[in-house]
């Protein structure tokens, strides 16, 4: 058995099943479990260190709110800078934006002006890929930063929502890595 499948039945054993979470119908993968066990939250954190060191990162970026969560402690472990990736309005200071569309509106997701810059080589960090609309948002702004995208690492990856396909366009060519797809 390798070392990775050992660290993927050890998140997965730590990630609980919410039904009927937020609305019926839904089955709700809550990691709060995972954060709670130190042996697994340490070995997530390792594997997404590990997966940016090799994609050549030299900054994360978290995506709000569980990005934060992930990636600071990642950022650490591989030490490298933590950028956070905030919702609109909530950043002070010269911010870029980008806007993108969700099912039903649009949102916007802002990131300091100063903290990405040429020669940076980004890996995002969230908890989870769904739709992939925020990932491809976070993408735009740190190519328009001037910064290089080195991949996007994700705890989980909801495969029946085809985010992997609707992201393939923004990666360009950068990885995508999910350490667990359901």
């Amino acid at each position: 058995m390798t070392e990775r499948t050992d660290v993927t039945r050890l998140l997965l054993s730590r990630i609980r099943d919410v039904a009927d979470y937020p609305v019926p119908g839904v089955m709700f993968k809550d990691i709060t479990p995972l954060l709670a066990d130190p042996a697994a939250f340490a070995a997530l954190t390792e594997t997404l260190a590990d997966l940016s060191v090799r994609h050549g990162a030299t900054k994360i970026v978290g995506l709000e709110a569980r990005g934060f969560i992930l990636g600071a402690p990642v950022a650490l472990r591989a030490g490298l800078g933590f950028i956070p990736v905030r919702k609109a309005g909530k950043l002070p200071g010269a911010t870029l934006r980008q806007s993108y569309d969700l099912e039903y509106g649009s949102a916007e997701i802002e990131v300091h002006a100063e903290d990405l810059a040429a020669g940076d080589r980004v890996m995002v960090i969230d908890d989870v890929l769904a739709t992939g609309g925020t990932a491809a948002a976070s993408l735009d702004l740190i190519r328009r930063s001037g910064a290089e995208v080195a991949g996007v690492a994700v705890l989980m990856e909801l495969g029946f929502l085809d985010g992997r396909q609707k992201l393939a366009q923004a990666l360009d060519g950068a990885p995508l890595e999910a350490l667990i797809t359901v």
